[in-house]
């Protein structure tokens, strides 16, 4: 067989890099469901660009880098631009050299001479969003517009309405006519809280900010975004008609400001390479810090009158390019999968990387969150997987790369007992988590739970807080619960910033707190699910806790506010024979909660069966203390006002609980009211 001569070698490797970036280009604009990391397509990409720039000849119509690449979808009505929506070349250098290179080809078209002065550039951010153009009519919105492939887009005006920030009137004396461009996002905030939302409803995740807005903007119900928190940002302008818009780009992007529209304040007129550079270095600095994602930053010319001059080539304008960071996204191997047991028992598989460099650091673990996302996700160890690293996000893999598997590997399964001290693992109905039902037992819990049985609502042990029980658990000293009773003056004088003074102070702490009540010490020992009503409740109910210990399901059912799942996790954690011997030790150590009083006559409870709603500030008691005294009397204390509250406390400066009970026909008490019916 011959061998291929060099030509046909190029021109056969450019055939297929334009089949994989359009097949690429249509996964991530159409389907907003990339099967490669931005990093990788960008490879691809300049490829493709070098093997042109070698081989004129190689260069089709078709080419990606002779067009900004999108489609429309169907059932989205296409929009014609008036002015093409071009895209910017990209400077991949992260260094110096890509601003340097970027100020040489405009001083160079612009025929500057070396002595001349330094040419005055926009620097903006580089949004990781979609980009939009909004038509303005006489100062009201009448169209938005994706940029599709520059030339048409798509008609997305029911879903941009839904987005607050984008006015749909603008400010002031408006053009009769002003085509604004900018970027759709999603902030981090915004992503983190609905990607939880999603996990708590068992519903799929969403892989990152920038294609969740993307698929926002481009749904077919305006509902579905409208459920979306997206933001924009204006950054240019398009057709313009009946004003002249101001000499500079930064001015310009202030009169966009002026009409109401957001702009971005991360910006800056500076002038040279050595400007554009101390920007880029500035905003790389603070990047991790922005509430949203970028992916570098933009120089534009700041003269209009100067990018008129400079012009456009194919693709791009020769007055503005965008100067990338290190890519957030990269492929790498996922070497294992681990199990984490945090510090509330819950367990998450954490996968083992190859070490990649993403989001300017190496990463070499990252979180898979619970089984369900992982199963979702179709990861196994093996694959090469897609790890994203935005901001002061943890590292997370998005998805596995496209192609078969080697050989056979079995899907990652739970564990039926926790890694960590074989307690076993629980998982509520209707809930994506798995736990450790060690509780007090488990060391990967240690610290939570010594922290909580020391909180002032449950065994009030002052002065242990958290850097003493890490030196107490790094140290040794304090493996379980009873151990704190245990600790000697010597041992807790030695520790870093107690001395002998704090440490008797903590002693006495600690044989204070031997002596509680049931309620207290129920709450305290950190069971799932109940709080300090629900251990009073228990407490009223049982009087003992041998006989919390050895009820069943039925039985505890039968308290009030107990539900089926709160019964399963206080069954659950009783049956564990660690946590019932760290009872008897904590026993042995002299803790009493004085049984005696529970097993006594009921007190009475004048406010049995009353729900009350505490606003304000009281003037002689405190807002724990008063809940405090009603539910003692046997009322319940409610965060929220309702038709089933009773009675609202308000003290001075009550807000809009107040406002609430009056529109309810609630009886409002002050003080004076309540310790009234707090009166035998």
């Amino acid at each position: 067989m011959r061998p291929m001569s060099k030509d046909r070698e190029a021109a056969a490797r450019a055939a297929a890099l334009r089949a994989q970036l359009h097949h690429h280009a249509w996964r991530y604009y159409v389907h907003d469901a990339p099967e490669i990391p931005d990093a990788e397509y960008d490879r691809l990409f300049r490829e493709l660009q070098a093997l042109e720039a070698a081989h004129p000849g190689l260069r089709t119509p078709d080419s990606p880098t002779q067009r900004v690449l999108g489609s429309v979808l169907e059932g989205l009505a296409p929009v014609r631009h008036a002015l093409p929506m071009l895209s910017i070349q990209t400077e991949t250098d992260t260094g110096p050299g890509g601003a340097e290179a970027f100020d040489t080809r405009v001083r160079r078209e612009l025929e500057l001479a070396a002595d001349a002065p330094p040419v005055e550039y926009a620097a903006e951010l580089k949004f990781d969003g979609l980009a939009i153009s909004l038509r303005y009519e006489a100062g009201v919105l009448v169209l938005a517009a994706t940029r599709g492939d520059g030339e048409t887009g798509e008609d997305v005006t029911h879903n941009i309405r839904t987005i607050g920030q984008i006015p749909l009137r603008l400010q002031g004396r408006a053009p009769k006519l002003l085509e604004v461009r900018g970027e759709v996002y999603m902030r981090r905030d915004a992503f983190r809280r609905l990607n939880e939302q999603q996990r708590a409803r068992g519903a799929r995740t969403f892989v990152n900010p920038r294609n969740t807005a993307a698929g926002a903007v481009r749904q077919l119900d305006p509902a579905v975004t409208a459920a979306r928190p997206l933001s924009f940002f204006a950054y240019g302008v398009g057709e313009l008609g009946g004003w002249t818009p101001p000499p500079t780009h930064s001015a310009l992007l202030d009169a966009l400001a002026a009409h109401g529209l957001p702009v971005c304040a991360e910006r800056s007129v500076v002038h040279g390479w050595a400007g554009l550079m101390h920007f880029h270095d500035d905003v790389a600095a603070r990047r991790d810090a922005l509430p949203f994602d970028i992916d570098g930053v933009v120089y534009k010319v700041n003269v209009l009158e100067l990018q008129q001059r400079l012009g456009f080539k194919t693709r791009e304008p020769r007055w503005a390019v965008a100067h990338k960071f290190p890519a957030e996204e990269e492929a790498t191997l996922l070497a294992g999968i681990e199990l984490q047991v945090g510090r509330t028992g819950k367990l998450t598989p954490v996968a083992r990387l190859e070490p990649v460099f993403v989001g300017g650091t190496t990463v070499s673990n990252a979180t898979l969150h619970n089984l369900f996302e992982l199963r979702r996700k179709g990861v196994r160890v093996g694959d090469r997987v897609i790890v994203r690293r935005a901001g002061d996000v943890i590292p997370e893999i998005v998805g596995r790369m496209p192609g078969a598997r080697a050989h056979y590997v079995p899907n990652f399964r739970m564990p039926r007992a926790c890694p960590v001290c074989g307690s076993a693992v629980v998982r509520e109905r209707g809930s994506v988590e798995h736990r450790c039902s060690g509780g007090l037992y488990c060391a990967a819990q240690r610290k939570q739970a010594l922290l909580h049985y020391a909180g002032r609502r449950a065994m009030d042990i002052e002065g242990l807080g958290d850097k003493l029980v890490d030196q107490l658990v790094d140290g040794g000293l304090v493996r379980t619960l009873p151990d704190l009773y245990g600790l000697d003056a010597a041992q807790l004088a030695a520790l870093e910033r107690m001395g002998e003074r704090s440490a008797a102070n903590l002693l006495a702490a600690l044989e204070h707190s031997k002596h509680t009540t049931l309620a207290r010490l129920l709450y305290a020992l950190g069971i799932r699910h109940v709080g300090e009503a629900t251990a009073r409740d228990l407490a009223r109910r049982f009087r003992r806790l041998d006989a919390i210990m050895n009820a069943g399901v039925e039985q505890l059912l039968e308290v009030p506010d107990v539900g089926p799942v709160v019964a399963q996790s206080i069954r659950t954690f009783f049956a564990q024979p660690h946590n019932r011997e760290v009872l008897e030790r904590l026993r042995a150590c002299g803790v009493a909660f004085d049984e005696a009083d529970a097993a006594a006559p009921a007190a009475p409870a004048p406010l049995a069966g009353r729900t009350f709603v505490l606003t304000g500030t009281l003037p002689g008691l405190a807002r724990d203390e008063a809940k405090a005294l009603i539910e003692a009397a046997g009322g319940k204390v409610a965060g929220s006002v309702s038709k089933k509250t009773d009675y609202v406390v308000a003290g001075g400066e009550p807000g809009s609980k107040l406002a609430k009970a009056h529109e309810l026909g609630i009886a409002v008490l002050d003080e004076a009211g309540l310790r009234a019916l707090l009166a035998p």
